[in-house]
């Protein structure tokens, strides 16, 4: 295993003032790394990537190079790469600062990408609320066309590359890559049905890779400082520092840069340690759409490999943390209701069981909850999970499967009390609620609705 712990690799700019203008960034070796990468042939940056093993930092943890290696080449049609910096995950702020900050060092990494896949047209999707991060990147695009580092010469190298920056309109599901490249041709934000896939029918029909905003962001540091400068961090299936947002129960949340490796206990610790009169309960390791994980995995290293091992995904890196004075149903339910709103109603099973599994939640959590309640809910995501249009989908179903699973207990003493335990949320008496059931019906299982009176 390499480094561990906090460190300063591609955050180290972030304190430079004025780093947002060309000027300062280029006194702090900015583009230097394009500089290095107009040297190389298209295949021998792509090799990099893969030999320094940066995985995705916006969800799954792919493989970058592995990726980009996909993308069709030579098809008569142009290639694009797009930046997915829709970041909208509840719980996630690692991606925003990087552009506020150092909003140039995303632009170096589109211009190098382009090169590597010999691509000469580029899109940031930039998600619509963060409208001070749209004008430092809207600022650095312009200082990089004039500079020429964008447009038709690329520093004089012969080779074009365009950067347009497309201000998304607010809707979750369209970091969903195939949602964002509806959405970014001007149609609703709905994912595809894959195959095909984007490395070869993408944006426009074209063959398109679409990356995090730290993925990218982290390539003009291999180019410039090699592989082996990567993986001195992190471990072997997980090299590398990363960005994460540490948020909930602890003295200082905030935006830090660890080395993969790092132990939860450890990260608590950088972030100040659990608030005063608080102890962990519960975390979430990658944004509110992964595997909850309770106190007692604390000290689980944080690499792909290990928060897997322990049932849950390292996810968009927002680290949730949460003490015992925190209700875990009313923590769910919070996370269902923003997906049930979130859903673009393209499947069933994600735009009718959100509003289902919403409703049994709070059923639970104001006090009028039932004992079948809680076969309920697994049985509705069993039929969620896996068979939703996407991912989203599972990000639903995935903290109420963890929290049964981990504080099923929890939920039983609601049910006992009448009453949320933590008085979190009132008892309510007022709210008709329906009893969500199903029959089979031939192969299929139908939702059966019946009055369950005033809950």
């Amino acid at each position: 295993m390499g480094i561990t712990g906090q460190v300063t690799a591609m955050s180290y700019r972030y304190d430079v003032p004025g780093v947002d203008d060309i000027d300062v960034y280029e006194q702090h070796d900015g583009y230097e790394g394009l500089r290095a990468a107009l040297t190389m042939e298209p295949t021998d940056i792509i090799q990099l990537v893969k030999d320094s093993g940066l995985r995705g930092r916006g969800g799954a943890g792919f493989p970058t190079g592995l990726k980009w290696s996909f993308v069709a080449q030579d098809t008569g049609k142009p290639v694009y790469i797009v930046c997915n910096a829709d970041e909208g995950e509840p719980g996630t702020f690692k991606d925003r600062p990087l552009m506020e900050y150092d909003p140039h060092q995303l632009i170096e990494g589109m211009i190098v990408g382009g090169l590597a896949l010999n691509s000469v047209q580029g899109y940031i999707y930039l998600r619509g609320e963060f409208a001070f991060a749209g004008r430092q990147l809207a600022k650095a695009i312009r200082q990089a066309y004039e500079r020429g580092y964008l447009g038709a010469d690329v520093m004089g190298s012969g080779k074009r590359f365009d950067l347009t920056l497309h201000r998304a309109a607010g809707a979750y599901i369209c970091g969903e890559e195939t949602a964002l490249l509806d959405s970014l041709e001007g149609r609703r934000g709905q994912p595809r049905l894959r195959p095909p896939f984007p490395a070869t029918h993408g944006l426009y029909g074209c063959p398109t890779t679409v990356n995090n905003v730290e993925s990218i962001a982290a390539v003009p540091f291999l180019v410039r400082h090699g592989a082996d400068w990567f993986r001195q961090w992190g471990t072997e299936k997980s090299p590398g520092p990363k960005l994460i947002g540490v948020s909930g129960n602890v003295v200082n949340p905030g935006n830090y840069e660890v080395a993969l490796g790092t132990p939860i206990r450890e990260i608590v610790d950088i972030a100040g340690g659990m608030a005063e009169g608080h102890e962990l309960k519960f975390w979430c390791p990658g944004g509110s759409s992964t595997p909850l994980l309770p106190a007692a995995a604390i000290d689980t290293p944080y690499t792909f490999e290990d928060i897997a091992e322990q049932g849950s995904m390292l996810g968009t890196g927002a680290v949730m943390i949460y003490s015992d004075q925190v209700c875990v149903v009313d923590t769910v339910l919070r996370f269902t209701e923003f997906y049930e709103h979130e859903s673009c109603g393209k499947c069933t099973p994600c735009r009718e069981g959100g509003y289902w599994l919403s409703q049994i939640l709070r059923r639970i959590e104001t006090g009028s909850g039932r004992e079948e309640d809680l076969t309920l809910l697994e049985d509705i995501c069993g039929n969620i999970l896996g068979r939703s249009f996407c991912a989203l989908g599972d990000g639903m179903t995935s903290p109420i499967t963890a929290s049964l699973k981990h504080f099923h207990d929890e939920y039983v003493e609601h049910l006992r009390q009448g009453r949320c335990p933590f008085g979190t949320t009132a008892p309510r008496r007022d709210i008709p609620m329906l009893a969500v059931g199903s029959r089979d019906v031939g192969n299929a299982q139908v939702p059966t609705f019946e009055p369950a009176g005033q809950a």
